[in-house]
């Protein structure tokens, strides 16, 4: 694994792979997780567990610990690891760890607590995400996360976070997207909001003690590699512009997706890929990054002018029906169009899910059927969702309960009632499953880095189902991350101490602060948001919800373009020494002109389909996924080799005991 100087970025340099193609990659050798114990899968984390090393209580506060992100991952690992006695230095972006993306999250959190008495378990809960994930998700892991769900509820009820109760006191819990059970806690449509500030609480209490140094307002740029370990992170103040270097025993990235690639999507604008995509050019594997989500229900895109889309909860699929005209080109307003003129398309197509399948699936049907001329709204992108039988059925009043939180964003954003018309929804860009390779333990390819939460690509395979993204990131902070970070130190108490003229420091502080100043330096024609919705529209174009070689080949061939013309026509007014947000921006395109084309690689080689990655050239007669097990029944784990040269590929082979790969079937 090997440090890759950012002279590949240097206008002089913009492709030093000019004889190359991007596209010739190689295969090296497989990686492996050894992390994981063997026996029956019920038993693997307690297995792991105990084998795990501890660090006596006395001796971890001698550790120091780099958490960069404070959302749900970051925040709950924080607080648990400064509670356990380890000294915690963490990072956000935003001027208050509690404004971290997870705030954002509506509609709830899994866990196979089975109050419902409605046939949920453990075993079902772990069944349902694998085969939600097209059968491209490790077994081990997804297991532990299943058994892990049930004590995550016990944990944020025991912080007081509300749930919603039904009459009698006990918690309440509804359906989510690819599962016939009802195990998806909430709090009404503000779950990711009230579970942020129970994680927030706890790691505000670690503030107060001295346990953690926070770091608001500072953004990570580059990973420390030692002797070829993470040692620490470059970070720059955004507030005075100060690049600066940390030290620490290990570092942990919890900085979330990189759905923002793709310039339109329901993450928050300053959501970024810079801390995960420095790892990887500092060694750490890159695993499936063509496993991006799109999800069915937000507000279709209304114009040029837009710079992000807005999410409506999953949730909203239990009680509102899906729906679109079933003649091409009706232009009557919904309550003009008779029932039976009505196009229910996922009760008609997957009667025993209905408009509860999983998110993938959801997403290409609407696709379709707008692509057959019978979508409504603006462009015919959008499709109906119907509240009206449910008004009808619990009253207006008992929707509001449920919904009205969401009803009313969608009246402010759209100037439209959803208690008279049907709301207007289509796909958009919302998670991305790929991430940075880590093992059993959460350790990446770099030792004593980790990533957890959407930062690395573990537990959901090709598609993630409904509220499952809250559930990793708690199970990750709160509980998998303390027992193995405990043993990776205890394993490794003798490392020296590291300082800021150290010969492997010094070059990367360096190299960081170049890369701004060239940026700052470069007087150019165009913005850093005109490259970013270039790269976008290329993605979404080529590389959204239907994908082939052809437009694949098409977009590898312009973004090496793409990237030469940044570093010639780039224009990043002001200056580094205070706050720039140009700069800033700059600086995050710089890292999707890269990320963009791995992307589009990993989805090149990738000839199945499979959950959010679909191929058309690799469909069963009546439209959906047809995965090809016998070729690609891995995880890709690519490996960096310099900015336009063609990375390695490392397979991982995923091994099914348990859960047998089938086509999946929701009808």
């Amino acid at each position: 694994m090997t440090e890759h100087p950012e002279n590949a970025e240097h206008p002089e340099h913009p492709e030093h792979a000019k004889g190359a193609r991007y596209t010739d990659y190689s295969v090296g050798a497989p990686v492996a997780d050894t992390r994981a114990p063997g026996g029956p899968i019920e038993e693997r984390w307690n297995t792991r567990r105990f084998e795990a090393k501890l660090v006596n209580p006395a001796n971890r506060r001698k550790h120091t610990v780099i958490v960069v992100g404070t959302g749900l991952a970051g925040g709950s690992a924080g607080a648990t690891l400064a509670e356990q006695g380890y000294h915690v230095v963490q990072f956000c972006y935003q001027d208050s760890p509690r404004r971290a993306h997870s705030i954002a999250a509506q509609g709830g959190i899994n866990a196979a607590k089975n109050y419902r008495n409605d046939g949920d378990s453990v075993h079902r809960l772990f069944y349902d995400t694998v085969k939600g994930g097209d059968f491209r998700a490790r077994e081990s892991n997804v297991h532990r996360l299943a058994e892990v769900s049930v004590q995550i509820i016990d944990q944020c009820v025991a912080q007081g976070v509300p749930f919603a109760r039904e009459y009698g006191g006990l918690l309440d819990t509804r359906s989510f997207g690819g599962v016939q059970v009802q195990r998806t806690f909430y709090a009404r449509g503000q779950t990711g909001q009230q579970l942020l500030l129970g994680a927030y609480q706890a790691l505000s209490r670690q503030i107060a003690a001295g346990n953690v140094e926070m770091h608001a307002r500072t953004e990570m740029l580059d990973l420390l590699v030692v002797d070829g370990r993470a040692r620490g992170i470059v970070a720059r103040d955004l507030i005075t512009g100060k690049v600066s270097s940390y030290f620490a025993d290990a570092v942990v990235l919890a900085s979330g997706g990189y759905g923002n690639v793709f310039h339109l999507s329901t993450n928050a604008k300053n959501s970024n890929a810079t801390a995960v995509w420095r790892a990887h050019r500092r060694g750490a594997y890159f695993a499936n990054p063509c496993f991006t989500q799109i999800h069915p229900t937000c507000i279709p895109r209304s114009g040029d002018h837009q710079s992000k889309l807005t999410l409506m909860s999953e949730s909203l699929r239990n009680d509102g029906r899906i729906w679109v005209p079933k003649q091409a080109g009706d232009s009557r307003s919904p309550d003009r169009i008779p029932e039976d003129e009505r196009d229910y398309y996922l009760e008609r197509l997957y009667p025993s899910f209905g408009n509860l399948v999983p998110r993938d699936i959801a997403s290409r049907a609407a696709k379709n059927v707008c692509d057959e001329g019978r979508g409504v709204g603006p462009g015919g992108l959008g499709v109906y969702l119907d509240f009206a039988d449910a008004i009808r059925r619990m009253g207006r009043q008992a929707v509001a309960e449920k919904y009205g939180n969401l009803f009313e964003m969608y009246q402010r954003i759209t100037g439209e009632d959803p208690y008279q018309v049907p709301m207007r929804i289509y796909p958009a860009i919302h998670y991305t499953m790929g991430g940075l390779w880590v093992d059993y333990d959460l350790q990446t390819t770099v030792p004593g880095l980790f990533a957890i939460g959407e930062a690395n690509f573990t537990d959901h395979g090709a598609n993630r189902l409904g509220a499952s993204a809250l559930m990793q990131g708690l199970a990750d902070g709160y509980f998998v991350l303390p027992t193995t970070l405990n043993d990776y130190l205890a394993r490794n108490a003798g490392l020296a101490p590291v300082a800021e003229d150290h010969p492997e420091v010094a070059p990367v502080v360096r190299e960081t602060s170049e890369r701004l100043d060239r940026l700052l330096a470069n007087d150019g024609d165009r913005s850093p948001d005109s490259f970013h919705r270039e790269i976008g529209e290329l993605l979404w174009e080529f590389c959204g919800m239907a994908r082939d070689d052809a437009g694949l080949r098409k977009a590898l061939a312009r973004i090496p373009e793409l990237r030469e013309e940044f570093w010639r026509r780039i224009k990043v007014p002001g200056v580094g020494d205070e706050l720039n947000q140009s700069l800033e921006k700059a600086n995050r395109v710089v890292d999707y002109l890269e990320l963009a084309e791995l992307l589009c690689l990993d989805a090149l080689h990738r000839t199945e389909s499979c959950g959010g990655h679909f191929r058309t050239e690799s469909q069963t007669p009546d439209g959906e996924a047809a995965r090809d097990d016998d070729a690609f029944s891995y995880a890709a784990a690519w490996e960096f080799a310099g900015t336009g040269h063609a990375p390695v590929l490392h397979k991982e082979d995923l091994v099914f005991e348990y859960v047998h790969p089938t086509q999946r079937s929701y009808t």
